[in-house]
Order: C-alpha cells, then sequence, then structure tokens
C-alpha cells in the first residue's frame, strides 16, 4: 500500500432488491465482509429509510466500511477505507458481491496520502 491508506469503493449493480432494503440483513453482510477481511470490528450503525433504502457503517480500528443502498436501482455503494495493508478486501468484496446477489460490480482503488490511484472495472 502506497501512503496513508488505501480507499477501496466498490459499486454493485443489478443487485436483488430485496437484500437492499433489509437493515438487518445488510448489516450483517457488513460485519461478514468485515470479518473476512480481518478487521477489528469496534462498533456498527444502520438506519432504513422510509420508504426504502438502507445506510450503515461499520467502525473497525483500522477505519470503516460503509453501505449505502438504492433498492429501486438494484445498486449499493460500498466504501472500504482500510490504513492496513494486511486486510483483504478482496474477500469483504466478494462477500458483499455474493451477499447482494450482484451480477454487475465496478471497483475503484484509491490511495489515500498520495496522488496514485488505480480503477479495476469488473
Amino acid at each position: 500500500m502506497e501512503g496513508l491508506g488505501l480507499h477501496i469503493l466498490m459499486e454493485f449493480y443489478d443487485c436483488s432488491p430485496t437484500v437492499l432494503d433489509d437493515e438487518k440483513r445488510l448489516e450483517e453482510l457488513m460485519l461478514e465482509a468485515a470479518e473476512k477481511a480481518s478487521a477489528t470490528i469496534i462498533k456498527s450503525v444502520f438506519h432504513k429509510f422510509s420508504p426504502q433504502g438502507v445506510t450503515g457503517v461499520v467502525v473497525v480500528a483500522e477505519s470503516h466500511l460503509a453501505i449505502h443502498t438504492w433498492p429501486e436501482n438494484q445498486y449499493a455503494a460500498v466504501d472500504f477505507f482500510t490504513c492496513n495493508d494486511k486486510m483483504d478486501h478482496e474477500k469483504a468484496q466478494l462477500h458483499l458481491k455474493n451477499g447482494l446477489l450482484s451480477n454487475r460490480e465496478v471497483i475503484k482503488l484509491v490511495a489515500r496520502g498520495t496522488e496514485i490511484s488505480e480503477d479495476i472495472k469488473k
């Protein structure tokens, strides 16, 4: 990892609208993703909007994971920021892709504290 941290921007498309609107399931998925990445979980906070959509954050010792969903668009945006280069964000990404039943994703890696960044499209 270059710089002070790595910010992984995960965009999940063609997801299950049911999962995207399920606050409890999304919190479970995000906590599991943090565990799979070997993060040290501190706390999680999630909120369900009316009529639909969920936002949530899992605070980890290494920084955070956050999710925002748009069930009506079958879309979820996930931010995963870490200052620990031993964390396995790819395991978290795969877990979320499977859990959200996503058929397409776009991943962007941004090195924080430096001018280097890399876009990865899948």
